[in-house]
Parts: C-alpha cells; sequence; structure tokens
C-alpha cells in the first residue's frame, strides 16, 4: 500500500532532526547563547539573541548534516549509528548535501548581515574545520578528538563576538574552557564504545590502545589542565570570588571523575564521567553569569 506524504511527515521531520544531532545542537545553542549574555553584561537584545541563536542552529544543523553525509558508509558499520537517516536509506545523500550546504551558507552569511562580519567568519571556520578537517581526520588518526575539539570551543566564542564582543583575553578564556573541556568528555564515549569504532574502522585511542593505558593518562591529564582554566575567568575579572569558588568545585568533580576512570577504566567508570561532563558546562555557565552579570539581565 502506498504511504500519503502526510503519513509521512512526521517521520521526515524525525529524520531531519537527526541529521542536525539534537543533543549536540543544544548545546552549541546553551554556550552560544552564554557568550552572547556574558557579552552584553545585562544589556540584553532578545530579538537579535533568539535571531543569533536561529542562526547558529543553521550552521550546526548544516555542519552534523554534511558530517553524517561524508561519513555514512561508516555509520552503516556501527550499531549505534546505523539507524541514521542516511545508513538506514531512508534520506537520498543529494538531498541531505544539497540542504546540509545550503543551512552552513545560510547560517554563516546570516550571521556576518545580523551580526557582524566577526560572527561570520567564526560560524565559517567552525563549518571549514568541523566538516572539511575534522572528519576526514577521523578515518586517519585518534589526534582527531583534539583537532575536533577546537571547533567545538567556538560557540561561547562566536556568542561573545555576536553580541560585540572583541578577540581578546576574554573570548580565549570561553574557548579554552570548553576545548579542554572536550577531550574527557569525548574519550569516555570513545571507550564505552571502542568495540563499535573498531569495527567500522575508526582509530580512537581505545581502539589503537586497547590496554587503555592512554586514555587513563590523558582523561587524568585534560582534566587536571581543567581546573586552572576554569579560574582563569575570574582572573581577568570576567566574575567574582562566587565564580571562583564554584569553578573550583564544579573542576574539582569533574576531575574527581576522570581520576576514577583514570584509575579503573570500565564501561561504567566512563559512563559516569560522561554523566559529569554533561552537568560540568552548564554548571560553570551559571555560575560565571550570576557572578559576572548585573541584576538588571531580565530587566
Amino acid at each position: 500500500m502506498r504511504v500519503s506524504a502526510s503519513a509521512r511527515l512526521p517521520g521526515l521531520w524525525g529524520d531531519l532532526l537527526l541529521l542536525a544531532k539534537p543533543g549536540i545542537s543544544a548545546m552549541v545553542l546553551a554556550a552560544t547563547a552564554f557568550g552572547y549574555l556574558l557579552a552584553g553584561q545585562g544589556k540584553s537584545d532578545w530579538p537579535h539573541l533568539a535571531l543569533v541563536l536561529g542562526l547558529t542552529f543553521l550552521v550546526g544543523a548544516g555542519s552534523n548534516s554534511l558530517n553524517q553525509y561524508l561519513e555514512r558508509d561508516v555509520d552503516a558499520r556501527m550499531v549505534r549509528t546505523r539507524n541514521r537517516p542516511l545508513p538506514a536509506g531512508r534520506l537520498p545523500p543529494a538531498a541531505v548535501l544539497i540542504g546540509g550546504g545550503l543551512a552552513c551558507a545560510a547560517g554563516a552569511g546570516g550571521l556576518w548581515l545580523a551580526a557582524n562580519p566577526l560572527s561570520g567568519m567564526v560560524a565559517l571556520t567552525v563549518i571549514i574545520t568541523y566538516v572539511f578537517i575534522y572528519t576526514p581526520l577521523k578515518q586517519v588518526t585518534h589526534l582527531n578528538t583534539l583537532v575536533g575539539a577546537f571547533p567545538g570551543a567556538l560557540p561561547p566564542v562566536l556568542g561573545w563576538v555576536a553580541a560585540g564582543g572583541a578577540l581578546g583575553r576574554e573570548a580565549l578564556a570561553l574557548f579554552l574552557i570548553e576545548y579542554l573541556w572536550q577531550p574527557p568528555h569525548v574519550l569516555a564515549i570513545a571507550w564505552r564504545y571502542r568495540h563499535d569504532y573498531a569495527a567500522a574502522g575508526m582509530p580512537m585511542l581505545p581502539v589503537i590502545d586497547p590496554s587503555g593505558a592512554g586514555t587513563r593518562r590523558q582523561v587524568i591529564l585534560y582534566a587536571a589542565t581543567f581546573i586552572p582554566v576554569t579560574l582563569y575567568p575570574g582572573l581577568l575579572g570576567m566574575a567574582g570570588n562566587v565564580y571562583l569558588a564554584g569553578a573550583a568545585l564544579v573542576s574539582g568533580v569533574y576531575f574527581a571523575g576522570a581520576l576514577a576512570m583514570g584509575l579503573n577504566p570500565t564501561d561504567a567508570s566512563a559512563r559516569l564521567l560522561f554523566r559529569l561532563s554533561l552537568a560540568v558546562l552548564p554548571a560553570l555557565f551559571v555560575l560565571m553569569l550570576l557572578d559576572a552579570l548585573p541584576t538588571s539581565l531580565f530587566g
């Protein structure tokens, strides 16, 4: 029996959402909004922020779509990704390629025009480094994790410059926090799904070093380095003592989770570290906003 277009519509919208990787997109939008509000120092232009977030979503959704287009054969070999729209055959690759490219162009171009050229350039940098550098490197070297952390750390910078902030020490502080947060987060995922990555031929660190020694060292190293980096905004005067105390506590808890996995790398300890990582950035964002912004934020 032929299925009508209206009957297929919910499935189509669901597949389009999967192309955008909703979990990652939500984190990108939260980080962008954080950078924007912090740069605005309580002078909230909510319609402009909504526009910036909409355009940023296009950049992220387009980049994620192109990433899945390039990795559709690899995704078909992994249990956790084989049901994505492209490897499952529910969407035509050409349509995803064209749609992803148009979304990237509209998002970056829109930010250039609606915010400022600098935000458009940051968005373009995200697209280039994520789609054309990081994605191919995933098939070549385990260092892809460190390369992929670069575009992953740019959303708060994008929000900062979209609100008129300069590319100075403050933007660097936001970048470093998100950059150094990522390796323990990604390695926790890679350890849990190391057999899946091995089946797909992806040289993630837990795959090329099945003993786990390299993963253990890097998880602990990056989580330890993350602690002083989270304090850097306080030293710059971007936030005060409340943030400094809270950041020390939050980053310390993150390090404790990384240390637990480093000492005993199991699926359970990796799952714990992953769950901790999901709470760390929101906690730091909230702490910094509460401590840095005036009470007139919502006035």
